[in-house]
């Protein structure tokens, strides 16, 4: 009786070893799933709605000639939307998990030819060779992060999922409503050329002071108005003359309407 006991006794506690040890295994292969308000690095992961993905990257206008970057790409939704429009795209992500979730995922959707994720720190990555950023993270990053955008490449569009850059108002901003209930507005931005000096024009003298895209100043003694950089596109008012034109490093020209009319050349003193 007590030898019965002690086998089945024996065999019960084999049977449970082995049900811990599979459950641990199943444990282990079982695939990461990330957790909506987990913490990361700098800021909690939320992921942005297909919608708002689609609508930023609208919004930035990508062409398979684009370079996007995703700054904490979390689960690589954006960069594997943008994959899928024929775009290169690099996620940078902290979370080792997360990169290796979005590595999966694209080679579920087939992308991997064009995207590259890798665990980084936002604040340490080289951001030059992108022509598009995207991210959705919280003001206080956005604008640690300003500098380095700001020298950036003229031209490079910056889209947030709804957090600011500070005083640095955006050039466009839309709301999604279509199956986004929050979160939902879309910011985009584009990076200014460095255009504030004294610049000479044919006989006269351009005076420009500037403030992110605007831009204020005179040429000659005849202040001007609407001032404003997009990109390496320069527009500003000076009396009844409407001057539009392209910054080029050192030089600018382009074109001018009312007054005489023509074109104009100028060089940066």
């Amino acid at each position: 009786m007590h030898r019965f006991t002690f086998v089945r006794t024996s065999v019960v506690a084999t049977c449970l070893a082995a049900m811990v040890a599979t459950t641990a295994t199943f444990a282990q292969d079982k695939p990461f799933e990330p957790q909506v308000g987990q913490a990361g690095k700098d800021v909690v992961w939320v992921p942005t709605p297909d919608t708002m993905v689609q609508k930023m990257l609208d919004m930035a206008k990508v062409t398979p000639t684009d370079f996007l970057m995703d700054l904490g790409s979390g689960d690589g939704k954006t960069v594997i939307a943008a994959a899928r429009r024929g775009v290169r795209a690099m996620g940078i992500e902290y979370n080792p998990d997360m990169v290796a979730l979005s590595q999966r995922r694209a080679r579920e959707a087939g992308v991997t030819n064009m995207v590259t994720f890798e665990k980084a720190d936002l604040f340490e990555t080289d951001l030059s060779k992108a022509t598009v950023i995207t991210m959705f993270l919280l003001p206080d990053i956005n604008l640690k992060l300003r500098p380095k955008i700001l020298d950036l490449r003229p031209g490079t569009r910056i889209v947030s999922n709804s957090f600011t850059m500070g005083e640095w108002e955006e050039d466009q901003s839309e709301r999604v409503t279509d199956n986004c209930t929050s979160w939902c507005n879309a910011l985009l931005w584009i990076v200014p050329a460095k255009v504030a000096g004294t610049w000479t024009v044919g006989s006269e003298t351009l005076t420009l002071t500037q403030t992110f895209q605007k831009l204020a100043g005179s040429l000659g003694s005849t202040p001007i108005t609407g001032g404003k950089m997009n990109g390496e596109e320069i527009t500003f008012v000076a009396g009844d003359r409407s001057f539009t034109g392209r910054v080029s490093g050192t030089a600018m020209k382009g074109t001018i309407t009312g007054g005489t009319g023509g074109t104009f050349t100028a060089t940066r003193r």
